[in-house]
Order: structure tokens, then sequence, then C-alpha cells
């Protein structure tokens, strides 16, 4: 690693929060590995908001509107503001590698070559740039760690010590159920959700929500930022806690905040897409699963199953039970680390 970089310019547009955390250990990983460089991040709101406190990245820029041709552009003002002498990106689209190389920077444009079905996204990342000499063998183990500044931690304790009580050890540690999800596909059941608060609850477990309608089967966590968030889960993780969701950003930043999870798996292959805690697969033998091309799968845009007319069968195949059984299992292992919160 002789190269020496003043301006690292990272594009990440793919649009939702779980993208840009399966990139996090990459960004870090560059910051690490050259650490007189300024390191840039053109990315989307909300995980824009993470980035924003996070003392790795020099500067994070969002595009400045909605409509058609807004990523483009952002890349343009990016490039107009500061010439990168690196740039590297997920964005396969609207021609932003081409304009990335034609900045004259060195560039690495295609994070998605020739992956394999089996090897999660993240991971594939940091091997790609450890094969471009961009980072080093130690970079490859590392997994999603969000910076959480003390301000995220004390809001994140407070919320959640009004909710579980913050004095004691509690019977069974609390659970967060993440129960929305942007892509209906991804979706668990209504059903399965309340049954798995109930028996959770008839256990000694808190239970509490995040992002659920108006009648969630728990209590709300207090809505806040993403940091706020963050700390919210990590308050969780401290009280020998859980969180359980399907494939989607919350779940991955639960993980990166340091709390155990369990992740319901259905139209993602849990091999490749996996939070990397207890990542349960529904369907395992689903003929219409594609590993790495899973914009192609014939349920992916409009969630209409070619199995089952009601919904996603992978999803409704997640048991209950089993479920339960590893929340369980889970939140036993976290509370071999708990400890009183601070003060």
């Amino acid at each position: 690693m002789t190269d020496r970089y003043a301006e690292i310019l990272v594009v990440d547009l793919l649009g939702g929060l779980g993208d840009l955390l399966m990139l996090l250990p990459s960004i870090h990983g560059l910051a690490r590995r050259h650490p007189t460089a300024r390191l840039r991040v053109l990315t989307h709101d909300p995980g824009a908001e993470l980035l924003r406190v996070d003392p790795a990245v020099a500067e994070v820029r969002t595009p400045r509107h909605g409509r058609p041709g807004a990523e483009r552009a952002a890349v343009v003002e990016a490039l107009a503001a500061r010439r990168p002498d690196l740039a590297v990106t997920t964005t396969r689209y609207d021609g932003i590698p081409e304009l990335l190389l034609a900045s004259g920077a060195r560039c690495v444009t295609d994070l998605w070559r020739r992956p394999p079905p089996d090897e999660p996204v993240g991971a594939r990342y940091l091997r790609l740039l450890h094969a471009e000499g961009l980072l080093t063998r130690a970079d490859l183990p590392a997994r999603v760690s969000v910076h959480l500044p003390a301000s995220a931690r004390v809001a994140g304790e407070e919320s959640v010590g009004r909710l579980v009580d913050p004095s004691r050890r509690p019977a069974a540690g609390p659970v967060v159920l993440v129960t929305d999800v942007g892509m209906a596909v991804k979706r668990w059941p209504e059903r399965s959700w309340r049954a798995l608060a109930g028996r959770l609850a008839a256990l000694g477990h808190p239970v509490l929500t995040v992002g659920a309608d108006d009648a969630p089967p728990g209590v709300p966590l207090p809505r806040g930022d993403l940091p706020t968030l963050a700390g919210q889960f990590a308050a969780v993780a401290r009280r020998g806690g859980a969180v359980v969701g399907p494939d989607t950003g919350p779940l991955r930043l639960a993980a990166g905040a340091g709390a155990a999870t369990v992740g319901l798996f259905g139209p993602t292959d849990a091999r490749r897409y996996g939070v990397g805690g207890a990542d349960l697969q529904g369907l395992p033998g689903c003929p219409y699963r594609r590993a790495t091309a899973i914009t192609e799968q014939p349920c992916w845009w409009g969630a209409c199953c070619p199995l089952d007319p009601t919904g996603p069968a992978c999803m409704t195949d997640l048991d209950v039970n089993l479920v339960t059984a590893v929340v369980r299992a889970a939140t036993r292992q976290a509370s071999l680390v708990w400890r009183a919160p601070d003060g």
C-alpha cells in the first residue's frame, strides 16, 4: 500500500440505509488505511445522518432533490467541488462510473463483479478493495460498527430507560421488533409478529417496537434520528436484549450498535445478505430465489409470489415457534455480558 491519496470520494447512491451499512466497514477501512486522506461520502438521507457524526468521514454530500437525474447531478457537483485522487462507488446506473473515470482519479467502479452466492455483500466489498491494494488482510474480518456520539448514547439510554427499568437486571432481556420494511416482499405476516410478541411477553421479555403502525405488537420506541435509534439499540444491548426484523436497514443498524440480532430472511439469501447474528432463511429451497440477482426474481418488485397468491411463501415459512426459540437463545447469550448502564 504505497499509494497516498489526499482526496477519497466514496459514492453509494443505491438508496437504502441497509446498502450504506453494508459498505460502512469498507468506508472505515479506507479511512484507517489512508489516514492522511480527506474522505468524502456521497449518499442518500437518512443514512447520511450516521456519517455526519462519524469522525472517519470528513464530508457528507447528498443529492439536492428527488427528481430523475439527481444522483448524477450530485456526482457532477462533488467532482467539481474537489477532484478526488481515489473514487470508489457501489453505484452503476446513469453513467456514474463513467463520470468518475473521466475525473482522472483512480477508480474502483464495480464492487458487484462476479459475486459468489455464499459471500456476504459487505465481505465481498472488503475483499475486492483488498485485491485492489486499498485495504490489508487485517481489514477483511471487519463488521459493521456505527459511531455513536455521546449525545446519541445518552438519548438512547434515556428513552429505553423510561420503558425498561435501568436500575435492575430484568427477568428476561428486552426484545425490539422491527416490524416495518420498505418492500412488501420482505414482510413477515402481521399475525406472526403478534404471536411472537405475545409469547415473548409471557416469558418476561419487555417487548418494544420500531417503525410500527398505530397498533403495534409492543411498546413503540420514541422516534428520533438514526444516531438516536442506534443509541436505543445500544441501550437494549446493554440490558441483554435483542433486535428481531427482516432484511432491512434498522436491523443492520442494530447490529452496528452492538445488539444481538435475529434476521428474518425470505426473498434475499441469508448467506449473502445476512446481518451476522442469528439469520433465519425462510423456504431455503425456493426455486425462484437468485442470491446474486435479487431484482430479477419474479416476486421482487410486486411481492407476487409464484408459490402462494396470498403473500411471500418464504416469509410465511418462518415459523413463530422457531423464531421465539432463537430470540430466547440470543437474549440468553446477550445477558451474559449485561451490565448496568453508566450512572
